[in-house]
């Protein structure tokens, strides 16, 4: 019977089913942080239990740890303690830890991928809502919960019901100016952030076809925001390219046996989708978020809906009709798991280049992981980005979730590439949100309020 890759990997993985219905699932990958993960350790402790597949955890500090300084021990007294608790318990459980100093040291989301260690056809599970991310080299990956971190620490084992799966095809080419954050606000904006409920998003079409790595991670990660469970893209030659040669990836020959049965868990050409939704990227423009969800959303040249909802309005200050562009911001924020990848901070230095922010905006670029950071400053994009008035940060979350000393301050009006704009995500209960692609993130810095990045980068070379 023809299967999706979703229904091949679960069904690779599956343990046994559960009298509640549920399937025991063996994970292949797991990943932790210092936030989530603490108390996890803890439970183990106090059951006598040890990490039954030390070999398949890998540790990284990135939410809380400082962006501006690195010397220990942090000001940060939260940030010191729960960076000492991970490094205590990866030694204690014989976990590898990329810790604060290490050149490899990133956001999980980033360093997984870019150290290979994310591979197609696996089960990946973190303490972290965004770990569909890793779907886009064709993995099954789920973001969990404290308890669950113990489970998979314990047994290396997940419960979870079993999921339906929708294919997104997004077809045609993108226009200029619109990049893959667009294209998932898009997605959430149409689908609703309810709408993934109890799915899998397989993404596909002409438009997913042509995309690089990066680019799908940005779809990827933000399948949550719209309410999937997973969010995956089929392994391709983009993807083996991207994987070949990375330090966790298979080498020589059997990389070559890789391949060949990564392309076999690619859904089959005749695989049956409990949904299908098709989107026309020459329809897609470029999006800003107007609300506290992301799919509170209009294309720069569009309106806040008639329907908008009022609470909505209100806590942003907006009123139905209004249009965000000209939009006035206080803070530009490049980075996040959803768009602090090299790619993403090639894309804005293109646009900063030779301007300069607006004199009342704090801008601020937080690579997503220190390879990122080294990477970037060997191109000089670190330099494009302090001459056009940018702070040059140190790699972590940041002001993407406002738990280090990043973060609004009061009413702040935020143009962010992050992925939520709930209300206090980014530090401040009254700090308002507004998300977008790093190059419309870029625009808003320069002119100091919401701006169409088309209109820059009409005299911008390719």
């Amino acid at each position: 019977m023809a299967e999706t890759l979703f229904q091949k990997v679960w069904n690779a993985h599956t343990v046994r089913t559960l009298p509640s219905g549920q399937t025991q699932l063996f994970v292949g990958l797991h990943l932790v942080h210092e936030v989530t993960s603490p108390q996890a350790f803890d439970m183990l402790r106090q059951h006598g239990w040890r990490v039954a597949y030390p070999n398949r955890t890998f540790a990284t500090v990135d939410h809380i740890v400082p962006t501006d300084s690195r010397r220990r021990p942090f000001l940060d007294l939260m940030a010191e303690e729960m960076t000492t608790a991970l490094e205590r318990n990866c030694r204690e459980f014989g976990i590898n830890l990329w810790g604060p100093d290490s050149p490899e040291q990133g956001i999980v989301h980033v360093i997984g991928p870019a150290l290979g260690l994310t591979q197609p056809g696996m089960t990946i599970a973190c303490g972290d809502s965004h770990t569909p991310t890793h779907g886009a080299v064709g993995a099954i990956a789920f973001g969990i919960g404290t308890s669950q971190v113990r489970d998979v620490l314990a047994s290396q084992c997940l419960a979870l019901e079993p999921l339906k799966v929708r294919r997104v095809d997004v077809n045609g080419p993108l226009s200029p100016g619109v990049y893959a954050k667009d294209v998932i606000l898009t997605i959430i904006r149409r689908l609703g952030v309810q709408g993934g409920n109890g799915y899998a998003y397989e993404y596909g079409g002409s438009a997913i076809d042509r995309m690089t790595i990066d680019e799908r991670m940005t779809i990827c990660n933000m399948s949550i925001e719209g309410g999937a469970r997973a969010g995956y893209v089929n392994p391709d030659d983009t993807t083996f390219a991207y994987l070949r040669g990375r330090r966790f990836a298979p080498a020589g020959d059997g990389f070559d046996r890789a391949v060949q049965w990564w392309r076999q868990i690619a859904s089959d050409k005749n695989a049956r989708y409990d949904d299908r939704v098709q989107f026309e990227a020459a329809s897609i423009e470029p999006t800003v978020t107007w609300g506290i969800n992301p799919g509170q959303s209009v294309s720069i040249g569009e309106s806040i809906p008639a329907d908008a909802d009022e609470e909505a309005l209100a806590f942003m200050g907006f009123t139905r009709g209004a249009r965000v562009r000209g939009t006035k911001i206080d803070v530009a924020f490049i980075g996040s798991c959803t768009n602090g990848r090299l790619s993403d901070l090639e894309e804005a230095a293109r646009v900063v280049h030779g301007h300069h922010v607006a004199p009342h905006v704090k801008a601020l670029v937080v690579p997503g992981s220190s390879t990122v950071a080294r990477d970037a400053e060997t191109r000089g994009l670190h330099e494009v980005f302090m001459a056009a008035g940018f702070e040059w940060r140190g790699a972590g979350c940041s002001m993407c979730l406002g738990m280090n000393t990043d973060r609004l301050q009061g009413r702040e009006v935020c143009a962010s590439s992050s992925n939520r704009n709930f209300k206090g995500r980014q530090g401040s209960p009254t700090g308002r949100t507004l998300l977008m692609s790093p190059a419309m993130v870029a625009a808003a810095a320069l002119a100091g309020e919401v701006a169409d990045v088309r209109e820059i980068l009409e005299g911008v070379p390719a």
